[in-house]
C-alpha cells in the first residue's frame, strides 16, 4: 500500500490499541488517509467516528467526550488537516491544559519539503499548541508504520491520561503526508492490538481506578472551625470531610459535593459577613474559581488542599498539600461552629435567572434526569448563589479550567455522544450565539440528545455585578453587555434544532411552565430560550 495509507492506517490502529474509543474528525484533503482509516476502523466495531465541519467546535466536542466517559484510560482524540485548522483547536486544548482533561490531537500535515516554501495550507504546526501539551510529537511523511509509530502513539496516551505523571492533559501528534492520500485496496481490521501503561498497582481491570481505598488515605488533621471549600471537580470526598469533621460546605455547582445537611446555598453572602474571621482552618479541594469572596478566603493563611493531581489551587501561595483521598484524624468538633453558619445562610432577594436556576438544579437533581452542563460567566454564578442543596448533588460539569464562554454547546454534545444519555446545557444568550452552530448535524450522522435552555437576558449579565456597571449606560451597553439582534427561532430552525419558548412576567407562572418543561424527556435537539429582564 501506499506510505500514507500505512501510516494512517496504523496510527487509528495504535490509538485505539492505547485506549481511544472516540475519534472526532474534522474533514479535508491532507487528512484524507485518516479519513478513511477512521471509516474502516468504525466500520469494524474498533471505535465511534463523529465528523464536525468546524474544527473549533470539534475540539470542544472531543473535550466534553473525554470528561464523560474516559477518565483516564479512554481520552478522546481529534483529527484535522493542515492549516488553521490546526489552529482552531486552540481554544479547547488550552481548556483541557487548565482544567486537567486528557485529549488527543492528531493533526496532519504537508511533508517538510513544502515547509517555507509557501505552498497552500502550509505553516509550521509542530509545537503550535506551546506549553499547554504534556506531549508533542512530529511524525515525517514516510515514517515507518511499524512498533515504532505505536511506541509514539502510546507515549502520547500515557501523557495524555496522566497515568504516570498525575498531570493529564492534551498531548499532539502532527503526521505528515505526501501524495497519493487516497487507498489503494479496502481495510477489514480484524483483531485490536491491546497497549497499555497500567498505573502502579493497578489490576488488569477496565473497572481499576489508581486511588486507594478511603480508609488508606492520607492522615488529616484540622482545627474544629474549619471551612471546606469545594471548586470544580472536587468530587463526594469534599462533603465526606465536611459531615466527619462537623464543618460548612462552601460548594460550587460543578464540584460534585453540593448536597447534603452540611452544604450552604449563597455561601458568598455569609463570607461578607463576620463569620469568616473566627475561620481557623480551610480545606480546599478541588478548582475553585467562581466568586470574590473565595479567592479572598483563600489568600489567608491556614489554607489546607487535598489533590489527586500534580496541579492544585493555592491562591496565597502557602498552602500546606496533602495526597488524596485523605482521612481524618483527631477530629474535635465543635458542636455551634455549623449551626452558625447555616443560620447565617438565608437566601434572600434572588433575581429571576437565579430562581429559575435553583428550578433547573432541583430537576436535574433527580434520578435519571439528563446531564446538566453549565455555561460560564454569569449563568455559573446564578446556580452557584440560588441552588439549593439536596440529598443528592447532580451530575454537573462545566469548563472551568478557564471558564471561556467558547465551545460550550459543543462541550454538551461531547458529554452526549460519550456518555451515551441526555444532556441538558444552560447557557446565557451570548454564549449560546458563541457556539450555535455546535448543533448542526450532517445528514449522515445520528442525531444527539441536547436540550440548550438559553436565559436571555439581553446580554453580558455578569457586567451588570462588576464594577462595570458604574459605566455610563451607553458604554455599559456597547462595551460590555453586547446585546445582540439573534432570532432564536429561526437560528434554532436553521440548524435543524427545535425551539421553545418560555416566559411569563408572573414568577410563580414562569417556574411552573419551567418544571413542566424539565419533566419531560429530551429527544434530539432542542433550544429553549427563557425570557428574562434586561439586565
Amino acid at each position: 500500500m501506499n506510505p500514507s495509507t500505512a501510516i494512517a492506517r496504523r496510527l487509528v490502529s495504535a490509538l485505539v490499541g492505547a485506549g481511544v474509543e472516540h475519534v472526532v474528525y474534522c474533514p479535508g484533503s491532507r487528512d484524507a488517509p485518516i479519513g478513511y482509516a477512521l471509516a474502516d476502523a468504525e466500520a469494524a466495531g474498533w471505535l465511534h467516528a463523529h465528523v464536525r465541519l468546524d474544527e473549533r467546535s470539534a475540539g470542544f466536542v472531543a473535550l466534553g467526550i473525554s470528561k464523560s466517559s474516559a477518565g483516564l484510560r479512554h481520552p478522546a482524540a481529534v483529527v484535522t488537516t493542515s492549516g488553521t485548522a490546526v489552529a482552531n483547536l486552540h481554544p479547547a486544548v488550552l481548556e483541557a491544559d487548565a482544567a486537567g482533561v486528557p485529549l488527543v490531537v492528531v493533526s496532519a500535515d504537508r511533508p517538510h519539503e513544502m515547509w517555507h516554501t509557501g505552498a497552500n495550507q502550509t505553516t509550521l504546526q509542530a509545537g503550535i499548541f506551546g506549553s499547554a501539551s504534556r506531549f508533542d510529537a512530529e511524525i515525517p511523511a514516510g515514517f515507518p508504520a511499524d512498533g515504532r509509530l505505536d511506541s509514539l502513539v502510546l507515549r502520547a496516551i500515557s501523557a495524555a491520561t496522566g497515568v504516570l505523571t498525575y498531570d493529564p492533559g492534551p498531548a499532539h501528534l502532527n503526521v505528515g503526508f505526501r501524495d497519493p492520500l487516497v487507498p489503494d485496496d479496502s481495510w477489514r481490521p480484524t483483531h485490536i492490538p491491546r497497549r497499555h501503561i497500567e498505573p502502579y498497582g493497578a489490576e488488569h481491570s477496565e473497572s481499576t481506578q489508581r486511588r486507594p481505598a478511603v480508609g488508606d488515605g492520607t492522615p488529616l488533621s484540622m482545627p474544629p472551625r474549619t471551612v471546606v471549600v469545594a471548586g470544580d471537580g472536587a468530587g463526594s470526598d469534599a462533603q465526606r470531610l465536611a459531615e466527619q469533621g462537623g464543618w460548612p460546605l462552601l460548594a460550587e455547582p460543578t464540584s460534585g459535593a453540593r448536597a447534603g445537611s452540611h452544604a450552604l446555598t449563597n455561601y458568598q453572602a455569609v463570607l461578607a459577613g463576620s463569620l469568616v474571621k473566627d475561620v481557623d482552618g480551610i480545606l480546599v479541594m478541588g478548582h475553585p474559581t467562581l466568586s470574590r469572596p473565595v479567592s479572598r478566603l483563600l489568600s489567608r493563611s491556614g489554607v489546607t488542599v487535598v489533590t489527586d493531581r500534580a496541579r492544585w489551587t493555592d491562591v496565597a501561595g502557602v498552602a500546606r498539600v496533602v495526597s488524596g483521598p485523605a482521612r481524618l484524624i483527631d477530629v474535635e468538633v465543635d458542636e455551634s461552629w455549623l449551626s452558625r453558619w447555616l443560620d447565617a445562610d438565608q437566601p434572600v432577594g434572588l433575581t429571576c435567572k437565579q430562581e429559575i436556576c435553583d428550578v433547573i438544579w432541583q430537576a436535574s437533581a433527580r434520578r435519571g434526569a439528563p446531564q446538566l452542563v453549565i455555561g460560564a460567566s454569569d449563568v455559573i454564578r446564578a446556580f452557584d448563589i440560588g441552588a439549593v442543596p439536596q440529598r443528592e448533588s447532580p451530575h454537573a460539569v462545566a469548563n472551568r479550567g478557564l471558564a471561556g464562554i467558547d465551545g460550550t454547546v459543543s462541550t454538551g454534545i461531547g458529554h452526549a455522544l460519550g456518555g451515551g444519555c441526555p444532556v441538558r446545557v444552560v447557557v446565557g444568550d451570548l454564549t449560546f450565539a458563541h457556539d450555535a452552530t455546535a448543533l448542526l448535524t450532517g445528514d449522515t450522522d445520528d442525531d444527539v440528545d441536547v436540550q440548550v435552555i438559553v436565559l436571555d437576558d439581553h446580554g453580558g449579565a455578569i457586567f451588570g455585578g462588576l464594577e462595570h456597571a458604574a459605566a455610563p449606560r451607553p458604554v455599559l451597553e456597547r462595551m460590555f453587555l453586547t446585546p445582540q439582534c439573534l432570532d432564536l427561532s429561526a437560528l434554532a430552525a436553521g440548524l435543524g434544532a427545535h425551539h421553545c419558548t418560555v416566559a411569563s412576567s408572573d414568577p410563580t407562572r414562569l417556574h411552573e411552565q419551567m418544571r413542566r418543561l424539565l419533566a419531560e424527556p429530551v429527544h434530539g435537539r432542542r433550544v429553549v430560550e427563557v425570557s428574562l429582564p434586561p439586565v
